[in-house]
């Protein structure tokens, strides 16, 4: 039965989200801390982190992690399958049909009424984080590091990997983490 439920758990949100990984995760964290209990949010937060720094796709990423952690390699097999079946059977069955309406301006507005609800899961999803990082670090910690990591990103243009290693060290050091 587990191997349904994680099947369930990435199949579901990769089958009705749009956008991509990074529009899903909200979708996968209801899932695997919501409906399932597999993490807690802080748990997912720091899956979620560290595999931002990793190359390739988040989605496949977090399933692997979390299908491997629930149920081992099985697990992990079944969730990364879960999470590409969507898009893969989609492709397979509308290839040739969006290939042709591609310019249609019906097409492009739907694309266009997208948008604002993916940036709206997005934050939801950062201000659960940060709500997070606050009641378990404290507001002045969640600040430091926001603000380091934001300097960081923006001004100085390090590679997110650095980012979230640096945080992991200020954690380490004040956090007692």
């Amino acid at each position: 039965m587990i191997y349904w439920h994680l099947f369930l758990a990435f199949f579901i949100p990769n089958i009705i989200g749009y956008g991509g990984g990074p529009a899903i995760i909200p979708l996968i964290e209801a899932e695997v801390v919501g409906r399932y209990g597999w993490m807690n949010a802080q748990q997912f937060a720091e899956t979620l982190a560290l595999g931002n720094a990793l190359p390739s796709p988040i989605a496949t990423k977090m399933a692997g992690y979390v299908g491997y952690d629930v149920a081992g390699f099985g697990g992990a097999l079944v969730a990364v399958l879960a999470t590409v079946a969507p898009s893969l059977l989609l492709m397979l069955a509308a290839l040739g049909l969006l290939y042709r309406h591609r310019d249609s301006p019906r097409v492009q507005r739907m694309s266009q009424w997208v948008r604002p609800v993916i940036a709206m899961m997005m934050a939801w999803l950062t201000w659960s984080f940060l709500s997070e990082g606050v009641a378990g670090a404290g507001l002045i910690h969640t600040l430091v590091i926001a603000s380091a990591a934001a300097i960081a990103l923006l001004r100085f243009r390090t590679h997110p990997a650095f980012v979230v290693l640096g945080a992991l060290v200020y954690g380490g050091l004040f956090l007692g983490g």
